[in-house]
């Protein structure tokens, strides 16, 4: 088994009960012991601050902690989904991710933490937002890298009318902000807040950014699986 966990971390973290404490403790381990483990960053010790304190870091929007259903697009090694999921044990938490070994991976851990809430949903967002995902979410998170805009674009057919986007993003980009604002009212989105997380996050100059979905999917969304990325609304011709 790996330490506990630092006593120097965020209080969402030690406010935690002890069963949910006991289950990111066992994806901590999970994490540190697999060879194939899709990260980077794989210590036990930085693990905890890198991607469980940076993944409870969303909470400080009530929009997430009160949401039902949730989405975590891009998942990849299951932050901050099974994160959250063990920290919202009333939500229903989606962990979408394209990749199989990465949806291999995420059900592993969600066996062996036990976790009840959480589902693999191994498919491109843009796909799963055309059948069972079409507005189903309460909250969307995205700590996958890629401009606003096109985080944006991923997350908005999957809220419902008046649900929330939390994206987890390095420095503030005043080109990607302004990007992002051209294409609001095309994505049926509104930037509501940024916020910085503060030395405990994944990324020195961490900031969370909140959105909110203002009406219906715009019946051209999503576009073809890639093209959000290659041609993000917004951008200047």
């Amino acid at each position: 088994m790996c330490p506990a966990p630092d006593p120097n971390l965020p209080l969402a973290v030690g406010e935690l009960p002890e069963s949910a404490r006991d289950s990111l403790t066992r994806v901590v381990d999970l994490l540190a012991a697999e060879r194939g483990a899709p990260s980077s960053v794989r210590d036990p010790a930085s693990t905890w601050r890198v991607h469980v304190a940076d993944s409870l870091a969303g909470l400080r929007f009530e929009q997430l902690g009160r949401a039902a259903a949730i989405a975590d697009v891009g998942s990849g090694a299951g932050f901050p989904g099974i994160v959250l999921a063990i920290a919202l044990p009333e939500a229903r938490v989606d962990l979408v991710e394209s990749l199989g070994r990465k949806c291999d991976y995420m059900r592993r851990a969600i066996e062996v933490a036990a976790i009840t809430n959480a589902r693999v949903v191994c498919e491109r967002s843009e796909d799963w937002a055309r059948r069972d995902g079409r507005e189903a979410y309460d909250a969307v998170t995205v700590r996958a890298v890629g401009r606003l805009s096109t985080l944006a674009e991923l997350a908005a057919p999957l809220l419902r009318d008046g649900g929330a986007l939390i994206a987890w993003k390095g420095r503030r980009d005043a080109d990607e902000e302004a990007e992002l604002a051209r294409a609001a009212d095309e994505l049926a989105i509104e930037p509501l807040e940024v916020a910085h997380v503060g030395p405990y996050a994944g990324s020195r100059h961490r900031h969370l950014h909140l959105m909110r979905k203002n009406g219906l999917t715009p019946a051209r969304l999503p576009r073809r699986a890639g093209i959000a990325k290659k041609r993000p609304l917004g951008s200047n011709p």
